[in-house]
C-alpha cells in the first residue's frame, strides 16, 4: 500500500490536489476506488470521468452533500455515493484497491483520525494504496501560518508519519511542500 500526502502549499487550488491524487493513484480498469470524506463528490466524479471503467465509491457522513454528489454524478455509471464515517467504513476487509482523501483528515480529532486510518488499512487489498492530501502545519510562509493556526484546534497533525504508523500503516516516505513523495504501507 502506498500513501501520498501534500502540504497545504501543494494543496491549493483544490483541482491541483485532485489531479495529483488521481495521477499518483495509477488507476486502471477494474480497480475499486473509495473516496473518504467525498463531500459533494468532485474528486470521485473527476476519477470516473477520467477512468470510466473504474468502480468509484464516495463516502461521507453528510446526507445533503451526498444528495448533491448524486445529482452531479447522474450521467456516470459505476459511481455511487454512500453515507458513512471514515472511522466505521461499511466495506469488507481487503475489498478496496485505492483510497483517496482530499482535505478531509484535518476535520477529525486525533483518536478519530487514528480510527479512520486503521479502517483504511483494513479495507485496502494487499498492495492497495491510500492517496492522502491534507494540512500538516509544516508549510512555510502564509500557508504555514494558516496551517499552524488550524493546528491550534488540535485537528492538524504535523507528524503524519507517526499518525499513519499508529494506525497500523507503514509509511516509508511523505511529500514535502516542494515535492510530492510517496509512502508505502
Amino acid at each position: 500500500t502506498e500513501i501520498y500526502t501534500l502540504s497545504l502549499h501543494d494543496a491549493l487550488p483544490i483541482c491541483t490536489i485532485h489531479r495529483t491524487l488521481i495521477r499518483q493513484a495509477e488507476l486502471t480498469d477494474g480497480l475499486r476506488v473509495l473516496e473518504i470524506g467525498c463531500g459533494t463528490g468532485n474528486l470521485a466524479i473527476r476519477v470516473k470521468r477520467r477512468y470510466p471503467n473504474v468502480d468509484v465509491i464516495g463516502s461521507d457522513p453528510d446526507p445533503l452533500a451526498l444528495a448533491r454528489a448524486q445529482r452531479k454524478a447522474r450521467r456516470h455509471a459505476g459511481i455511487r455515493f454512500e453515507r458513512g464515517y471514515a472511522q466505521r467504513l461499511p466495506y469488507d476487509d481487503g475489498s478496496i484497491d485505492r483510497v483517496l482523501s482530499a482535505l478531509m483528515l484535518h476535520h477529525l480529532d486525533g483518536d478519530t483520525k487514528t480510527a479512520a486510518l486503521a479502517e483504511v488499512a483494513r479495507v485496502l487489498r494487499p498492495g492497495g494504496r491510500l492517496h492522502l492530501a491534507d494540512f500538516t502545519g509544516q508549510a512555510p510562509g502564509m500557508h504555514g501560518a494558516l496551517s499552524r493556526r488550524m493546528g491550534k484546534t488540535g485537528h492538524v497533525t504535523g507528524d503524519i508519519t507517526g499518525l499513519l504508523t499508529s494506525a497500523g500503516l507503514e509509511c516509508t516516505e511523505v511529500a514535502s511542500r516542494d515535492q510530492i513523495g510517496r509512502a508505502h504501507v
